[in-house]
């Protein structure tokens, strides 16, 4: 077990494919699991700390959920967090200065074997302007770019 104090967060998700997703997870999180059984594996991270947000469009409410990702600290957290998902092949989308939910980020998303997004980002300061983006059918993720937008290793 970890040092982790309580009460500790528990997010649960459906997956289609056991392996995939234990295949997908350890490389993703950087570990294996702390249990693995026929149809269940769990996983207890340390860091990152887990944040959630509520985005409001009533127009786009499933049974899905939206999305979940992890802030990180600085820039160089992120840089570092990109290349490591890149030599995995595992990023689906980048965006830098993105304006959403509110606040100006950098980030980049994967999606797990079943479509699960998962936003990673560096929260630079609060926005009065949030890309309305996010709202339109098309959108994958709380804001999705125009145009494809890379986080540059050594610009950041």
């Amino acid at each position: 077990m970890t040092n982790n104090p309580f009460p500790r967060m528990h997010v649960s998700l459906y997956v289609s494919d056991i392996q995939k997703t234990v295949d997908f997870y350890t490389s993703f999180f950087g570990q294996e699991p702390a249990k693995v059984k026929s149809n269940y594996a769990k996983y207890i991270l340390e860091s990152p700390s887990l944040i959630i947000s509520f985005v409001e469009n009533k127009e786009r409410v499933q049974q899905n959920f939206g999305h979940l990702g992890f802030q990180v600290e600085s820039l160089e957290d992120l840089n570092i967090k990109l290349w490591e998902a890149k030599k995995k092949n595992q990023v689906a989308k980048e965006e830098v200065g993105t304006n959403c939910c509110y606040a100006k980020q950098d980030k980049f998303w994967v999606n797990d074997p079943d479509g699960v997004q998962w936003e990673v980002y560096y929260f630079h300061e609060d926005a009065e302007f949030n890309d309305p983006r996010y709202e339109t059918n098309e959108a994958s993720a709380c804001c999705t770019p125009t145009e494809k937008k890379k986080v540059s290793l050594s610009s950041l």
